[in-house]
């Protein structure tokens, strides 16, 4: 039995393509520096928000609790986070990213922007302004997007 090629026919079949070529780019990046999506997403995280609780990284990366823990132990075994006691509860451990985790991850939003380019460099200014235009009215009246 073969395979069919994807239909790319309609504007949002189109759009998921570029959504696809987005992601590759995106998890060539992270693979480069030897981590995992969720890794990457993490120390992010950890990055905006030092400090974090594990259960708030388990929501936030809606997982379990023990992946979370499995999660973190790989990246302080590499020296990317490491954990704190909180002072008001010993039981709870803060997580923070280290300096090189930070360094690690650090790029990666510039890289996103290059592919940007990248994508639309078949378009000229004008075709540029035009898709902007025509994607802010499709989205307006979307829900904004979450985690």
């Amino acid at each position: 039995m073969t395979q069919q090629a994807p239909r790319l026919d309609t504007p949002l079949q189109l759009m998921r393509w570029i959504g696809w070529a987005q992601r590759k780019a995106a998890e060539e990046w992270v693979r480069d520096r030897d981590l995992t999506q969720e890794q990457s997403f993490v120390l992010g995280y950890l990055q905006h928000t030092p400090g974090a609780i594990q259960r708030d990284i388990a929501a936030i990366t809606r997982t379990s609790a023990a992946s979370v823990s499995s999660l973190l132990q790989g990246l302080e075994r590499r020296g990317l986070v490491e954990r704190r006691a909180d002072a008001g509860n010993a039981r709870t451990k803060l997580v923070f990213a280290t300096p090189a985790g930070i360094e690690l991850i650090a790029g990666f939003e510039d890289a996103m922007i290059a592919l940007d380019d990248v994508l639309l460099a078949p378009l000229d200014a004008s075709e540029r302004a035009t898709l902007q235009t025509l994607l802010q009215k499709v989205t307006a009246e979307l829900p904004e997007p979450t985690r």
